[in-house]
């Protein structure tokens, strides 16, 4: 449910701005995709898990709220960054 260190440096190296880019909305948006993604593996299993996905439907609407703040001052980084993750289809 949870993603290691390493995998947050890896999404930190390829989503950030700079090096050691940790607090852009980019890398904030692809680490809670990442840990939305593996919720959604964890619920084929556990379908019952209610206080597991209360977490889930906090991450999707932080989610949410960081690419609104991203189309709004960057429309660009926007496309770019939905374009990489593969959020609209």
């Amino acid at each position: 449910m949870t993603i290691t260190t390493e995998r947050k440096a890896e999404l930190s190296k390829e989503h950030g701005r700079a090096a050691g880019d940790t607090g852009s909305p980019e890398v904030q948006i692809a680490i809670l995709t990442e840990r939305i993604k593996n919720l959604g593996d964890h619920f084929k299993g556990h379908a019952k898990d209610n206080h597991s996905r209360r977490g889930l439907i906090t991450m999707v609407n932080k989610r949410r709220s960081l690419l609104d703040y991203l189309r709004k001052t960057d429309g660009d980084r926007y496309s770019a960054l939905i374009a990489k993750l593969g959020l609209r289809k």
